[in-house]
């Protein structure tokens, strides 16, 4: 069928409607084109389609510069057929959007450039293919593209697992597992880093309690300004912090967060430094949180979704977003690094 695309929708879609008011979730395209799609999917609420022709591109249209970014081809990259500007652009309404919709703010969002736009993937995960060939997967499927050079991958990414690989931000090294979670852009540790600590802007002799804090990014520079409890839920995570965090004032809890704050934390909080999975912190995390009252919050979030709602909770409970920063950390794609202040109102 032929649609008329509407806005960016949150995961790298665009919205259209059939001529019968059905919403039709498209890929490879861009608002206000007008596409002839192919239909992926049927859910009985809403289509899954990609464009297969442009019939009236958009101005913000671009060639995609690498040949598999194409209907049926790799599913890795949502966004190689728009111009970087206009990504960022598409990114930021996808925030704004869910902070409306969830946390009910009316919050104005601009995403930050961090370049390079490709060959900035540190960490790849191919599928391994006979005759030593790899490949990636397609959109939404088990089905393997062959791919001989991913133009997102840097020229040194690393695609081995097992083995500890250590990595340097600022004064600080951290070991890692290589197939441990670290962010994946060059320059996301340090900016991240950056945008916590200037929101949260730690006094001397604070506290800080730093949740889902992975192999100790954060509180290995909370630490430089008083005492810090660092909770994780991964084991082998855990180790590494305890190893990257010796000599530090800072302590490591092993254990799920909701769970270590239901135990509950001696001593009090100034400062806290949320980094949850994908799925956000949720009401427990968020309601533990605020009931230790410290005086700012920073959610640092890869899932504009799971921030807003979380956002919504810590209204709920008292607490008002401040600040917010959203960086392209994940060019070529729909996915976007967010930093949130959240206060006491």
């Amino acid at each position: 069928m032929i649609l008329t695309i509407g806005p960016v929708a949150h995961g790298g879609h665009f919205v259209a409607r059939t001529p019968e008011g059905q919403v039709v979730f498209v890929r490879h395209a861009l608002p206000g084109e007008t596409v002839r799609v192919e239909v992926t999917e049927d859910d009985g609420r809403f289509l899954r389609a990609d464009a297969v022709e442009v019939i009236s591109p958009s101005p913000h249209r671009v060639v995609a510069p690498c040949p598999l970014a194409h209907p049926g081809g790799c599913g890795g990259c949502d966004f190689q057929h728009v111009d970087p500007t206009y990504q960022r652009s598409l990114k930021a309404a996808v925030v704004h959007e869910q902070l409306e919709r969830l946390a009910g703010l009316d919050w104005p969002v601009s995403v930050e450039e961090e370049p390079p736009t490709l060959r900035w993937r540190t960490r790849m995960q191919y599928v391994e293919l006979p005759g030593g060939r790899r490949g990636l997967r397609k959109h939404r499927s088990h089905d393997v593209v062959e791919v001989e050079d991913c133009l997102i991958a840097a020229s040194d990414a690393r695609t081995e697992r097992g083995g500890t690989v250590v990595e340097h931000v600022g004064p600080h090294s951290f070991e890692v597992a290589a197939d441990g979670f670290w962010q994946v852009h060059p320059a996301a540790p340090q900016v991240l880093v950056d945008a916590v600590l200037g929101m949260l802007r730690p006094r001397p002799g604070e506290r800080s309690l730093d949740l889902y804090a992975g192999v100790g990014l954060f509180s290995a520079f909370l630490a430089e300004h008083g005492p810090v409890v660092a909770v994780e839920g991964n084991r082998g995570a855990a180790s590494y912090a305890e190893r990257n965090l010796a000599g530090t004032d800072a302590r490591v809890l092993h254990g799920p967060v909701d769970r270590v704050l239901r135990r509950g934390l001696e001593g009090r909080f100034d400062l806290v430094v949320l980094d949850p999975p994908r799925v956000g912190a949720k009401r427990k995390v968020v309601e533990a949180v605020t009931a230790l009252g410290p005086r700012a919050v920073a959610y640092v979030a890869c899932d504009p979704a799971a921030l807003a709602r979380d956002v919504g909770y810590f209204a709920e409970a008292g607490y008002a977003l401040g600040k917010l920063r959203a960086f392209d950390l994940f060019p070529m794609t729909h996915h976007v690094e967010c930093v949130a202040l959240l206060e006491p109102r």
